[in-house]
């Protein structure tokens, strides 16, 4: 028969344990560094997906569908924009609005999310802010720069600190 367990190891194994739990239902934290790094929607939902499931996370619940429903709003009005935009032949609009609607969802999803991810979402919004006033053969450079640069730093720090 083994001795008992010390009653403060026990309560330091409690303490872990409500800390994931309170941890895991107050964050969405299924944000996939690694599927960041190598974007494209179908690998990020599926990478989300995957790290959801690898840490037990729900995916239609609880933080991540309020991440969901976070992000839905602006991505919307970003579909929308980009309707009118383009049959009204704006296009040097676009990459503002996409860079700019893209943070605006990133960073209202991200207030579910890890800390760093509405600081990415910042970070786009900057580059649309850019994107309104810089000369419009500027707008691929910043496009780049957003969905493949922050994309890719942003998830390495991620998939780094966080766990892929």
């Amino acid at each position: 028969m083994t001795a008992p367990q010390p009653l403060h190891d026990r309560a330091l194994d409690n303490l872990q344990y409500i800390r994931s739990a309170m941890e895991r239902a107050g964050s969405f934290t299924a944000v996939p560094g690694w599927g960041m790094v190598l974007l494209g929607v179908g690998i990020g939902v599926t990478a989300m997906a995957l790290k959801a499931r690898r840490a037990g996370d729900p995916i239609a619940h609880g933080p991540s569908r309020r991440f969901g429903l976070g992000v839905l709003p602006p991505f919307l009005v970003g579909a929308l924009l980009t309707y009118v935009l383009w049959t009204s032949k704006q296009l040097a609009l676009l990459p503002a609005v996409w860079l700019l609607c893209y943070g605006a969802g990133v960073m209202t999803g991200g207030a579910f999310s890890l800390r760093i991810v509405p600081v990415m979402g910042l970070c786009f919004m900057v580059l649309g802010t850019i994107a309104l006033f810089a000369p419009p053969a500027w707008g691929a450079w910043l496009l780049a720069a957003g969905f493949g640069g922050l994309h890719i730093g942003f998830g390495l720090i991620i998939a780094r600190r966080y766990g892929g």
